[in-house]
């Protein structure tokens, strides 16, 4: 079955993108390893996790596939040191503080961590992220930074708002030509992501099934 569903995806993601510049973040949150597994025989190579005691379990169980992973998930202070030594991506850094963390713990001869900064795009206070009117002051910082590398953008936009909340990441992304990531879009809406710029999307459920 996640096979099959696999193949649905990339085939809505290969309709709209034929350079094959869009790339599939399988979101394995809540899932066992067998059916990351299973993706894996199938030809998956990236995989999104929220939560960090469950991925580090997966990480370890599925090591020596060559795969690349990526935090999508809220950080807290604590977990920066266990995220940056077990990541190759992370989306939600959503202040400076925690970019700094990142950059201070990363060990010597890994590559530098990619991160990118989570957008608070519709300016909902219940979700993470930058106001848009924050991001250049926020990005003068991270020139101070060896460790990490900051590759572009991630949001979450509200559902009812997502097509005009992906223009705003386009055109955000495009006043930083030094750029080049835009995450965005998901099981419900890729397509409208794709057609705004999106390079990630993040597809769990229309992947995995639907979360217990």
């Amino acid at each position: 079955m996640i096979q099959d569903n696999l193949k649905k995806v990339q085939e809505r993601i290969h309709a709209l993108d034929k350079n094959q510049q869009v790339t599939l973040i399988a979101v394995s949150k809540t899932k066992p390893a067998s059916d990351l597994q299973q993706a894996i025989d199938a030809g998956q190579q990236h995989f999104g996790e929220n939560y960090l005691q469950e991925a580090l379990e997966k990480i370890d169980s599925l090591k020596n596939q060559n795969l690349i992973w990526h935090f999508i998930g809220p950080i807290q202070s604590n977990k920066t040191k266990q995220i940056t030594q077990n990541f190759d991506w992370v989306h939600s850094v959503d202040r400076l503080k925690i970019a700094k963390r990142l950059n201070d713990q990363r060990p010597e001869g890994m590559d530098k961590l990619n991160v990118l900064l989570q957008v608070n795009i519709d300016n909902e206070p219940t979700k993470s992220g930058v106001l848009e009117s924050e991001i250049d002051e926020i990005l003068t910082h991270f020139e101070n930074f060896q460790n990490i590398c900051l590759r572009g953008f991630m949001c979450i936009p509200s559902p009812d708002n997502a097509e005009q909340s992906f223009a705003k990441m386009a055109k955000i992304l495009q006043k930083h030509p030094n750029l080049d990531t835009l995450s965005m879009g998901m099981s419900s809406d890729l397509e409208l992501a794709i057609e705004n710029g999106a390079t990630f999307v993040r597809i769990g459920t229309d992947v995995f099934g639907k979360r217990a």
